[in-house]
């Protein structure tokens, strides 16, 4: 009855090694907070060059943190901040783009 003392971990969805990940968790954070702001700036037709530039530096640090990401617990947040950044950086574009009524 050795395996009752022991938790399991291996099947959790946010299993962990137990080792510090500043840089991954930097990413993480980065992408999430960009994420979450480009998708509700998004919901504003005003506000899309907020919303296509956040989505789009998200995009780029969610890659990036995905590249290097080293737990399941990091992916996961990633995938959710990539997707939020993804939805915000679309809905951006529709909406004016990068760039729209700056140039020209």
């Amino acid at each position: 009855m050795a395996q009752a003392m022991r938790p399991n971990t291996a099947g959790s969805l946010f299993a962990t090694d137990h080792k510090p990940h500043p840089l991954q968790h930097t990413l993480l954070a980065v992408t999430l907070v960009l994420g979450v702001t480009a998708f509700v700036s998004a919901m504003f037709h005003s506000l899309h060059l907020l919303s296509s530039w956040a989505g789009l530096v998200g995009i780029l640090t969610g890659g990036a943190g995905q590249f290097v990401s080293e737990t399941t617990r990091e992916r996961f947040g990633l995938i959710l901040g990539l997707g939020a950044a993804g939805v915000g950086l679309l809905l951006g574009m529709a909406h004016g783009g990068l760039f729209g009524g700056v140039i020209g």
